[in-house]
């Protein structure tokens, strides 16, 4: 596993997520989180705070999310960018769906949000295999 583009890849897919969180969830698609209810939602608080903590544990993850791609290379079919939206493939399947159908039957969130979440999720994990598929090249 090559270290340095592990943390070149996760810097990569922090910084795309983060456009692509803001231009959907913060922009053209912000609506959905006016839909009711909307106490589900805990209050940001100091926004400079909040978006710290969001973008260090986002790195964090992100770091996970290249480390497994990098872990699993040789296992994942196709080659080159193919790869990497076969990868987000995997973990749209694997990660955000269970997660989805959680949080669909067990809380209480407007049905239009999850199936919101489901596409977008599925978007942004192809996008971001893609760009570490580019960077992480063995």
């Amino acid at each position: 596993m090559n270290i340095k583009r592990v943390i070149a890849a996760a810097i990569a897919v922090t910084i795309v997520g983060f456009i692509y969180s803001w231009i959907t969830c913060g922009w053209l698609f912000n609506w959905v989180y006016t839909l009711e209810p909307i106490n589900v939602w805990k209050p940001m608080g100091d926004m400079t705070t909040w978006m710290t903590w969001m973008n260090i544990g986002g790195f964090i993850l992100n770091i996970i999310l290249v480390g497994v791609f990098a872990y699993l290379y040789k296992g994942i079919p196709c080659k080159g960018i193919k790869k990497g939206l076969c990868f987000g493939l995997i973990v749209w399947l694997v990660g955000t769906l269970p997660g989805m159908f959680s949080t669909y039957m067990l809380m209480t969130v407007n049905t239009t949000f999850v199936i919101y979440w489901i596409f977008n999720s599925l978007v942004k994990y192809l996008l971001l295999g893609a760009v570490i598929a580019a960077i992480y090249k063995e």
